[in-house]
């Protein structure tokens, strides 16, 4: 009986969609999942692609199955599950086999197991793309040593979504790169969301738009600057009828919105890098805050409903334009705390391929990534708002943005990521800051010492030192 090129751990919805691209790709595939049962019925429902899978009920014949040098893909929930799996795997395998942990794992664990493994070849691979992407082609990010990554490139670029042709699949970086290029990809994903929710917010409770209306302005939004898939999305999602009821899918899904902590994860290490994504850590707290539903009637008992009409306050088209400067800012934010990281950890992470690998099969897929790939490539260490093609942008933009968050707050609409978004986009086009204030603070109470203006050296103090 002939082995299998590859074998995957865990037959989840993304571990079986996965399982079926390699397959579908022309890579014979053996399989194994803790339940029996899970493995045999996978693949009597794989139908054409049943003779390329090999299901097995034993760690011990699934390794088996395997080609030597093996190359094994874990699908499993990230944390403690991806350790036990190592632990039970390693001992069957040859110190020239290859583990590859394809969840959403958080790059420190990846730093670590990369740590442990030592000289036998592991993997920690970011894939993006959902259950469709995983099955028809996501866009993969890859992390650790690069001869591993070579070994099962073919495979990867294979499965993976193209663009124009090109895979979006590539090597970032040693141990957890590529973990934590999909950590900040999901950062970028909470905050474009959030900033699109909160436009939906605004449509239907300041314009006072019906589902159908507001699904026609998505509609409409994609096929201009901001076509992407999270519009396309929003366009269908608002469109959508409840099969039980008939009625709109909107209208009865409870507004308290869960997260698997990759966001999290990212507004954390932001902090730790000193790289501010405020975008994202709002969207972050706005998911939270979601959650607090009892508190939330309770706020609306005391104080009253906070969302009012605009009566022609803003128009649709400021929406448009509001979203634009909010994707620009939130992606800028996304691609300076990369930069940081790759600083940090030695990694060199190559952020115009970043950018093109998320052209396509990843969440945050949008016609923006092309600019922005070339805007990297010309120089990778400029904040994207200041290259010149999403400078000028932001300069057509950054009124109707500002028009948006005024507007909203005048009328008790809360949009916590388009406000943070401009925010930073103030601070950072402006030179002279309030911070000389915090410094003189932290001077007074505490004699930390402050920078001058007019003359070289640190520590000064004011009068109050003496």
């Amino acid at each position: 009986m002939s082995k299998s090129e590859i074998g995957l751990l865990g037959l989840g919805t993304m571990g079986a969609a996965l399982a079926l691209n390699i397959a579908d790709n022309g890579f014979d595939i053996a399989v194994y999942n803790r339940t029996a049962r899970v493995t045999q019925d996978f693949k009597a429902t794989a139908g054409d692609l049943a003779p390329r899978i090999t299901a097995t009920e034993t760690l011990e014949d699934f390794v088996a199955s395997l080609k030597s040098p093996r190359a094994i893909i874990l699908m499993v929930p990230a944390g403690e599950a991806v350790d036990q799996q190592i632990a039970a795997l390693r001992p069957l395998l040859d110190d020239n086999d290859l583990i590859i942990d394809a969840g959403n794992a958080n790059f420190h664990d990846t730093n670590r197991r990369a740590e442990a493994a030592g000289d036998k070849p592991f993997l920690g691979i970011g894939v993006s793309g959902g259950e469709e992407g995983a099955r028809f082609g996501p866009s993969i990010m890859g992390g650790g040593n690069k001869a591993s990554w070579d070994r099962v490139a073919h495979i990867l670029t294979a499965i993976s979504a193209k663009h124009d042709g090109t895979p979006c699949a590539t090597w970032m970086g040693e141990q957890g790169a590529g973990h934590f290029v999909k950590a900040v990809h999901n950062g970028i994903e909470y905050a474009d969301m959030q900033m699109i929710a909160e436009v939906y917010g605004i449509l239907r409770d300041g314009m006072g738009l019906d589902n159908a209306a507001i699904a026609a302005v998505f509609d409409r939004w994609n096929t201009g600057p901001l076509a992407s898939y999270l519009i396309e999305i929003s366009a269908r999602v608002a469109e959508a009828k409840d099969t039980d009821t008939g009625r709109p899918l909107l209208d009865i899904i409870t507004d308290a919105a869960g997260q698997k902590g990759t966001g999290r994860w990212t507004a954390i290490e932001a902090q730790h890098l000193g790289a501010p994504v405020p975008a994202i850590e709002a969207a972050v707290a706005a998911r939270n805050l979601s959650a607090a539903r009892d508190l939330r009637q309770t706020g609306e008992d005391i104080f009253g409903g906070a969302p009012q009409a605009l009566n022609g306050a803003l128009t649709v088209d400021q929406l448009e334009q509001a979203l634009i400067a909010g994707k620009i800012i939130c992606y800028a934010q996304g691609f300076t705390m990369i930069s940081g990281a790759s600083e940090q950890f030695g990694w060199n992470l190559p952020l115009p391929e970043i950018a093109k690998v998320w052209r396509a099969g990843c969440i945050i897929r949008s016609v923006m990534l092309d600019d922005m790939a070339t805007a990297l490539s010309e120089d990778p260490d400029k904040n994207l708002m200041f290259a010149s093609t999403f400078a000028g942008n932001l300069k057509a933009t950054h009124g109707a943005l500002r028009a948006v968050v005024a507007q909203a707050a005048l009328h008790g609409l809360a949009v916590p990521a388009l406000s943070s978004g401009l925010a930073y986009f103030d601070t950072m086009r402006t030179h002279r800051g309030t911070a000389n204030m915090l410094q003189g603070q932290r001077d007074y109470f505490g004699r930390h010492g402050f920078e001058r203006l007019d003359r070289e050296g640190k520590g000064f103090h004011g009068p109050w030192a003496n």
